[in-house]
């Protein structure tokens, strides 16, 4: 039977694009009401206006933000049952020397995929710890069990220590209730990076990387919503601190 969430409220960030609307798709469909979060407020809004759910405006990098979200979501709902941290990516940035690589695109990195997950789910503990259930789970990447194939250091550091994040806190927030997880996806042509990283490998590059894959073709952003749904099920209450590979094969 296909899991049911009519009675539970969802948070997903990074819903202006790509994966985090497939998987916000993927919880409206089976009934929850859904919170769809991201930086961009323009394209969220609309995305969330076009499918009945409400939209939300922060910048996950900031803590104080986070908590305000969550707290607003908590006010007008009473729980939060799910948090999806999707948002992250490559911030627009290429793969280069280590030499060239500042600070600045070091951290906003970092803040992207790593801090954001943090702060939500930091905040998202308590409403989920009141309720006695909580399903938290974190869009990682291959680049966070190997090495990328974006170049980009930032991104695989960011991925790995999401990696790391999501069994601390499986270890942290299990007493409560709270399961934490993660889908680690393989290449998804999934927003405008994603493409541009695609044209930048040329027809014999494309053809290389699908010879890689056991399925021998991409994968789509509704196959990454649908792991996450297994991860957010009833059933999947005693599965906690993994990592699922959704690439076809190719790990």
């Amino acid at each position: 039977m296909p899991n049911r969430f009519d009675q539970r409220v969802v948070l997903v960030t990074g819903c202006a694009q790509g994966i985090g609307q497939a998987i916000a798709l993927e919880f409206q469909t089976a009934g929850a009401t859904v919170f769809a979060a991201d930086l961009d407020e323009q394209h969220v809004s609309d995305f969330a206006s076009r499918h009945g759910m409400h939209a939300v405006h922060f910048n996950v990098g900031d803590q104080a933000q986070c908590h305000e979200a969550i707290d607003q979501i908590s006010r007008k709902t009473g729980r939060l049952d799910v948090l999806v941290n999707a948002a992250g990516g490559v911030r627009g940035q290429v793969g280069g020397p280590i030499a060239d690589v500042t600070p600045s695109a070091w951290h906003a990195i970092f803040e992207a995929n790593v801090d954001g997950a943090f702060w939500l789910s930091q905040a998202a503990s308590g409403p989920m710890q009141a309720h006695g259930f909580g399903r938290i789970i974190n869009i990682a990447s291959g680049a966070g069990l190997r090495p990328s194939l974006t170049g980009i250091q930032a991104y695989t550091a960011a991925k790995h220590a999401l990696v790391g994040l999501t069994k601390q806190l499986s270890q942290d927030l299990g007493p409560m209730g709270i399961t934490c997880n993660a889908v680690a996806p393989g290449f998804v042509r999934s927003n405008p990076s994603t493409e541009k990283q695609w044209e930048a490998y040329g027809p014999e590059g494309q053809a290389r990387l699908i010879a890689g894959i056991h399925t021998r073709r991409l994968g789509t952003a509704q196959d990454i919503a649908h792991a996450v749904m297994f991860f957010a099920g009833e059933q999947s209450g005693w599965i906690s601190g993994q990592i699922l590979s959704v690439d076809g094969g190719r790990s």
